[in-house]
Parts: structure tokens; sequence; C-alpha cells
């Protein structure tokens, strides 16, 4: 017998909808029934990609005995973190609060029936005693007993929660004058935490942090600091050819379980790959290494090829597990390998890919960069371009022997927020390796979220077969506002502009803490909850106050809107606090502040792409990242009555305007001209 939530639209809920347990969703009747048969609330947080909810669910909630005891017991509700990061950020945070140590998935949070307000919480619980856990069923029955015997000492300490939680996400205003001190601490700080042997920051579990390294390389351009450019080169190699990125299909694993980038938590995020590979584009402008176009190429190829709809919507993830085990999609064994590849491929195979050493996965082998090519070259005593025409086809057979295996599951909703930082990432890319694939990847993404998840006046939060729902966060208007502006320097249409303009109204007018400043992580008519969150920090994706102050600066001052530079600045007030005591926690704010303090260019070009194309050329032969460059082609007519002054002129050939902040030069019709003016006194190091 299926329960209620057969009917989700969550592939994670669909999931469950099997189980023996009596599911609800979150909602007013899953509410209303604890109140009304005053029960607490077990509630279930996980995602479908998470290896140990899978774990969990298998163990304990497809168990008929324990899920008699949860039904009989409590109000059981599951949800989709990634649908209903509202719910997932508060109870995270409470978790935190009530256990004193960070937590997890699957999140495992009891809630009174009455006020929701958590009083245990947990993360996964096996269902015997083990690792210091107490078993499932257990816990059940000493929760209920607690709810029932100490119901005054709960409500006590509910009190004490519920307050604390007012104290997260507030901190100290400022008065003062914003300045540039936290951008030298954060520096200082992420150099502290460096791993100088693999790259990264900190021990293994490892995650990727791409808000970390490109905060280094924005820190680089602005400043010449060469060793901060050596934290993100290193960082960006090592991950680049370690068994975090897929070595054969491409795309990014959520984290690795070692310090050496070797064997990931193989699930795939479209999170994390977006900014990961627009950052890899940066990188290979800042540097020019071939290594990095090729990883950010591979990885959007990984995109297009499966994780886009055909509709243009971008899916959300690939799962750890297939076959019922972590991993086995991904791993090989050398027999295996040998018998699909020709003598020569396999001898460099094998030894730039570590088959020829022992077994680094449980019993097998997961490809991880060992020996690198120009070395496996030399030991064979072949030509590196023989090395390289040898792996090509190695990895071009491997790879298709693996698309006949049991693929992992893929969750195939699509969010607006996760949606918006691929735009934002496949948008980079595309302009920075002018690639009409990308440019266009992202263009049908943008089309997706018009057409689906836009309502004419305000979005939708997901969409998953043909029905979009919920209430957005600010996450999806802020990073959705960012991405357009990406997209606007690949190819321009003055309905993008419009739209940014709309998003950017509404993010004032439905997220904005008018009296303290910075944006709120719900909406002023969102569903009333214990918490409205206002995170500042970065975490698994950049800060939406720190996305969207940055965002708001650019908008204001390519069309001149005070309200919008006014909107960043208080969000920056309201962050400061924070900023000051812990800025490598939030580098995303400290790109906003960079550009608040030392305002980049907006240049503004009017003329026929073709004609243009030597002048787009000067902009982005170096690395410019608070350089904000639009080509109106002349058929635009007038695009914003704030960029209606720019005219093109009549014969088509280009004319530029350069501004710094709310200083514009005059218009420019000579490409040498203009060629001085960009490369003269630029504040961003090439």
């Amino acid at each position: 017998m299926s329960n209620r939530l057969k009917h989700a639209t969550s592939p994670y809920l669909q999931q469950h909808a099997d189980n023996p347990v009596d599911w609800w969703e979150w909602g007013p009747e899953a509410l209303r029934a604890a109140r009304e048969q005053d029960k607490p609330i077990l509630l279930s947080i996980g995602y479908s990609a998470c290896h140990w909810c899978h774990v969990m669910a298998h163990e304990s909630f497809e168990d008929e005995q324990t899920a008699a005891r949860m039904n009989a017991l409590f109000i059981n509700i599951k949800v989709d973190r990634e649908e209903r990061p509202d719910l997932d950020q508060i109870y995270q945070t409470a978790h935190q609060l009530l256990a004193q140590r960070p937590g997890g998935w699957p999140l495992t949070v009891f809630l009174t029936p009455d006020d929701h307000a958590p009083f245990f919480a947990g993360t996964y619980f096996p269902p015997t005693p083990r690792h210091r856990l107490p078993a499932f069923r257990d816990l059940l029955r000493h929760i209920s007993d607690a709810w029932e015997e100490q119901r005054d000492a709960i409500r006590e300490q509910n009190q004490a929660l519920l307050d604390a939680l007012k104290e997260v996400d507030s901190p100290s205003a400022s008065t003062s004058e914003l300045n540039s001190a936290p951008l030298d601490l954060a520096r200082r700080a992420l150099a502290q935490q460096f791993d100088t042997r693999h790259g990264g920051f900190g021990k293994a579990p490892k995650f990727p942090h791409p808000s970390n390294l490109e905060r280094l390389l924005h820190h680089w351009a602005a400043s010449g600091d060469q060793a901060a450019l050596e934290m993100v080169d290193f960082t960006l190699e090592r991950m680049a050819s370690g068994g975090l990125n897929d070595q054969l299909g491409g795309g990014f694993c959520r984290y690795s379980v070692d310090d050496y980038w070797m064997i990931p938590h193989f699930e795939k995020m479209l999170y994390d790959n977006g900014p990961l590979f627009g950052l890899y584009a940066d990188a290979w402008r800042a540097t020019g290494r071939p290594l990095f176009t090729a990883t950010a190429r591979h990885t959007a190829a990984w995109v297009m090829r499966e994780m886009q709809s055909p509709e243009g919507g971008y899916y959300s993830s690939l799962d750890a597990d297939s076959e019922g085990a972590e991993g086995r999609f991904y791993i090989w064994t050398p027999k295996q390998a040998e018998a699909l590849l020709d003598a020569p491929e396999y001898a460099v195979a094998a030894l730039h890919w570590g088959l020829d050493r022992p077994a680094n996965f449980e019993d097998a082998w997961h490809l991880h960069v060992f020996v690198p090519l120009a070395e496996v070259a030399e030991r064979l005593g072949i030509p590196l371009e023989t090395a390289r025409q040898r792996l090509e086809s190695a990895r071009e057979k491997l790879f298709l022997a693996r698309e006949q295996r049991i693929r992992p599951g893929r969750d195939d909703k699509i969010l607006t927020a996760w949606n918006a930082l691929m735009i934002s990432g496949m948008a980079r890319a595309g302009r920075l390796l002018d690639d009409a694939a990308m440019r266009d990847s992202a263009s049908r993404a943008l089309q997706f979220i018009r057409e689906r998840l836009w309502d004419g006046e305000r979005l939708l939060a997901t969409s998953k077969d043909g029905k979009a729902h919920l209430n957005a966060y600010l996450d999806d208007y802020a990073f959705l506002l960012d991405a357009l502006l990406e997209l606007l320097q690949c190819r321009w249409r003055n309905d993008d502009l419009r739209f940014a303009v709309r998003l950017a109204d509404a993010l004032l007018a439905h997220f904005e803490d008018r009296e303290q400043g910075g944006f709120f992580f719900t909406s002023d008519d969102h569903e009333q909850l214990i918490q409205r969150p206002k995170p500042f920090a970065d975490n698994a994706t950049p800060s939406g106050n720190g996305i969207a102050a940055r965002a708001l600066l650019r908008l204001g001052r390519l069309l001149g809107n005070t309200d919008y530079l006014d909107a960043a600045e208080r969000c920056l007030r309201a962050a400061w606090g924070l900023i000051e005591e812990t800025p490598w926690a939030c580098c995303t704010l400290l790109d906003a502040l960079d550009e608040f303090l030392d305002p980049g260019r907006q240049i503004v070009i009017r003329g026929d792409r073709e004609a243009a194309r030597p002048w787009l050329e000067v902009v982005h032969r170096a690395y410019r990242p608070k350089t904000l460059s639009i080509l109106i082609p002349p058929d635009s007519g007038d695009p914003h009555p704030a960029l209606a002054v720019k005219n093109a002129r009549a014969d088509g050939q280009p004319v530029a305007w350069v501004c710094e902040g709310s200083n514009c030069l005059p218009a420019i019709t000579d490409l040498g001209d203009f060629t001085e003016t960009i490369d003269a006194d630029d504040p961003e190091k090439s």
C-alpha cells in the first residue's frame, strides 16, 4: 500500500511512498493532525541523492515494526530539503543549538504539536545500538515517554531555544564606514586553513568551497597577490585531476572523503557544478592553463548531456548509489579496462589513472590522476601528443562501456535557485571560452524558468512533471538576478533586462529587512515558521545576501538606480558584525563589499556583433571579475530609459561607453582609443 507521498512532486518523497510509515508532507493538514491528536511530530529531512538517507530508510522506514511504532506515537512528516530549504535551515540550526554539533542528512527532529518547536534532534540513527548511537526504535519510545512525562520541562526548553533562534543571523549592524580590512583578514585566514600538500581548505571530508577560491582569485586580480593565485591554481589542478572529478564523464561530486581529492562521496549536485565550472573558466582566463579550460568544457558537456531536460531546465542531482551500492557505476577493475583497450591505450591509462596500483575503493579502482600525462609519456618513451591521443581514445572507450551499466538515480525536479547557479556558470564560461553551445544551454534554461516558474509577478521554487509550486526563496531571486546579468553579457535581450528589474524590485519589496537591512530567506507572504532566517554566511551554496548585494550593485550602477545601491549598502551594514568577526565565512559578501568600496567598470557597446568582436576581445583577454560588459545590437531600440542615451551609430559600427562607478567617459568610436582606455590604469591586474 502506498502512503500519501505517492502524490508528491519530490523524487525523494516518492522514494518513501511505499514505506509502511504513514508519512505526511509538511503542510496544514499534517500540522493540524498533530494538534488534534496531541502527538509530537517526527520530522525527517533528506534528499534523493543522500546515501545515509537511503540507509536509514532501508533499515528503519521499511521495517514494519519500526513503522508501527512511528505511526502509533508520532505524526511523521517527510521533507525534501531541496524543495524546502527554509525548513532545513531552521531545523539544522535548531539541531546545532540542541546537540551542540553540526547536523547533516538525514536530519531527524522531534517537534511539539502546537508550536512546532524542536525538543530533540539528531541525524542518522541505526536499527540497533552502535557507534554510541541508540537504536532508532528505542529512541522513539524514549522520546514519546519524555513528551508524556516532561511536558513542562520541554516547553521551558523550547522557549529558550526559540529565543536563541531569534539571535541567529542577527549580527550587529554598522553605522561606521565600511572598509577593506575584512578583505585582508579573510585572505590571511584562508591561507592559514589552506592545505599546502593537497590543495583546498582543512582536512577530510574536503569540500570544494568555490566561494573561497573565487574570493582569492578576486583578491589576486585587485592586488597582484601571487600567493593567492597559487592557492587557487593548485586547488583547481588537484580537484580536476582527482577522483572528485569524474575522469570519464565529467562533473564534480559533492566532496572527497580523503585529503587527496581521490575518493568522493559519489553524488553529483547541480549546485556544486555551476559555480565550479564557471570558476574553472575564470581560472583559465587568469592563468591560461589548458587543464582549466578542458575541465570547464568537460563539466559543461556532462551538464548538457545528462542534466539538462529536453525543455531546457537543469535537473537537480545524480545519486551516489546504483545497484544498491555507493559508487558502483564509476569503479573499475584492471581486467575490465584491459579488455576494452588495446595495449598502448592501456599502458597510458593504467599509469595515468592508477590501474597499475593497489585498489583504492573497496577492492576496486576509482580513476584518479596519479601520474601526470607528461611523466607518463616520458616513462613510456613516447611523444606527449601520442600519449594524449591514446588517453583520449581510452577515455572514450571506457566511457561508452560505462554507459551500458545501470545508472545512478537522477533527481529530475528543476529548482529555480540551482538552475540559476548553473545558468550563471554556463553563461560565464560560454562568454570567456566563446562557446555558443554553452550560451545556448544557459538561454534555454532561462526560458524554462520564465515559462514554467514565473507567473508574471513572482517566482516559484520547483518544477517536476509539469507541476510548479512553492513560494520562491531569497536564493531563487538573488541567484537568478545574478544569472541574468551574466547572460546579458553573452547576448543582449531587452526583455531579459526588464526581467532583471522585476526580480530586483521583488527582492526589495518582499525580502528586504527594512529596519535592520539585509534580506530574509523567505518572503513577507511566506508561511509563518518558528524562525524567519536571514543568513549571511556562505554554505554549500553562496550566500543569498551576498549574491543579492553584488547583483544589486551591478544593476544599480548600470541603470543609475540608487534604490538598488542603497539596498546593497544596507545589506553590507547589516552583516558587518559577522563580516568583521569571521570574514572567511562570508566570501560572497566580501565580493560585494569589494565592489562597493572599489567599483568595477561598466562597459556598454552599441554595434553589430561581428564589427564589435575585436572590441569584446579587448575586454575579455584579461581576467576582470569586477567588469560588467554588454553589447547591445543596433536593432534593440531603446533597451531601458537609463540606456537610451547610448544610441547606436547609423552605420552599425561600434561605439562604447566606459564608466567606473558613477563616473563615465565620453563615447568612444575608435578601437585603438578603446583599447588604450581599457588597458590604462586597469584596477584589475591581468
